[in-house]
């Protein structure tokens, strides 16, 4: 579905602050994967999505998108034409949505993205299948339609990026942290609507997370970064048979040193 060829960026090339952010990295991501990835601050994460979405252009490498009959290289494809098949939900919950726009038309908007090239308009038919959509939340939130977004609390609004974000269709869906800003029992809710979600539509999705007992409970494979590498890619059989001390061993036998624990959420 999409995939990474010696994938590499260096910031500041050729200075005296040149830092490589991304180290030769091949990633294939199948189709109906859900894959966790984990690694400490500066591990690469988010700089991997940046270059996946087309947010930035590495430095060397390519990457492709394979479809059904073809596989094409998308590297330097610019990001407003990526955004048609790759959706990205970042940490915090303001990002995804219109906060001075009010709910319905956010609804609109990205109904207009998921049925590329068809007419539509708000209407009551429009209205009731919105309605429909946001029961599926259990927040209340399909009797507010009128209501501008920026009244809704954090979690309301992650939980209704996530929604907006499944129904645009995207084939590949890049989860940045999505729960990390939340309190804890919408970060448990807005978890539970993902797995639901990507079940249900049958979703590709990579999911950033500092929580290793998330990484290891969620998703078919855990990747790990580490200084822009990937050091391992664990399949689901394996990751079922893991405990979190497992990694922090694992990381150790590779790295030669210790994880620094304070970085990640080990519990």
């Amino acid at each position: 579905m999409i995939r990474t060829s010696q994938l590499k960026v260096v910031f500041s090339p050729g200075t005296p602050d040149e830092n490589t952010v991304l180290n030769n990295i091949d990633l294939q991501v199948a189709n109906g994967d859900f894959i966790t990835i984990i690694g400490s601050n500066g591990a690469g994460k988010t700089t991997l999505y940046n270059a996946i979405s087309g947010t930035l252009i590495p430095t060397s490498g390519h990457i492709f998108v394979k479809g059904a009959a073809f596989e094409r290289e998308i590297t330097k494809e610019p990001e407003y034409r990526r955004a048609r098949y790759i959706g990205r939900i970042f940490q915090n919950p303001l990002l995804g949505t219109a906060g001075k726009m009010t709910l319905e038309d956010n609804m609109m908007i990205c109904y207009k993205k998921g049925y590329k090239g068809l007419r539509i308009s708000l209407n009551k038919k429009m209205r009731d299948i919105f309605r429909d959509h946001l029961r599926e939340l259990g927040m209340g939130l399909e009797n507010r339609l009128s209501d501008n977004v920026e009244l809704f609390s954090g979690g309301q609004r992650q939980a209704l990026t996530l929604l907006m974000t499944v129904l645009s269709k995207p084939d590949l869906l890049l989860l940045d942290e999505h729960t990390a800003a939340l309190d804890p029992h919408n970060a448990e809710v807005v978890m539970e609507l993902t797995l639901r979600f990507a079940s249900e539509y049958h979703l590709t999705v990579m999911m950033i997370t500092h929580n290793m007992s998330h990484a290891l409970q969620f998703g078919n494979r855990l990747l790990m970064l580490d200084a822009g590498e990937i050091i391992f890619d664990i399949g689901q059989t394996e990751k079922a048979k893991l405990k979190t001390a497992d990694i922090v061993q694992r990381f150790k036998a590779i790295k030669r040193r210790e994880l620094d624990n304070d970085e990640m959420l080990l519990d």
